[in-house]
């Protein structure tokens, strides 16, 4: 196997990576949520937390340098084009994610602490649930349409 298909293929794992532990974490997290059992939400966003840590932190790092290598090998510029709305749309996609970590561990630990204390989930991660909620919704469509550039190449 060639380097550029090695890279190729690394760069769609870490796409698949990136998107299929987004989809799994939003939705344990939604139905752990909708339960409303403190127990299961507080061991839920426990998992989502080091989840988020070995895979989406590490395929994160991994996609740009991916597919810097990939875009020089293939001599295609990396400012322009579908290649640089990609990575218009990866930084935002990194906006919104990385207060999504802080809120996942704020989340964990209310959860945690009102699991330890009998007490109902505090407003304050009612709050932090919606901001979650309001962040994955724009970064998850941006997610799709990375996909869709990186699958049709469209030559603008």
């Amino acid at each position: 196997m060639d380097l550029y298909t090695l890279l190729k293929v690394v760069h769609v794992i870490g796409a698949m990576v990136l998107f299929g532990t987004g989809v799994g974490i939003a939705f344990f997290m939604l139905m752990s949520h909708r339960s409303g059992d403190v127990r299961v939400i507080a061991h839920v966003a426990g998992i989502v937390v080091i989840a988020d840590t070995i895979f989406t932190a590490n395929a994160a790092v991994l996609q740009p340098i991916t597919g810097a290598w990939l875009a020089h090998l293939a001599g295609l510029p990396m400012k322009r084009g579908w290649i640089g709305l990609s990575l218009i749309l990866y930084a935002g996609v990194g906006l919104c994610w990385l207060p999504v970590v802080w809120i996942q561990l704020r989340m964990r630990d209310l959860a945690r602490e009102a699991m330890r204390t009998g007490a109902p989930l505090p407003l304050a991660y009612v709050r932090l649930f919606r901001i979650w909620v309001a962040l994955g919704v724009p970064a998850f469509a941006a997610m799709l349409a990375i996909l869709a550039l990186m699958v049709v190449k469209p030559g603008f």
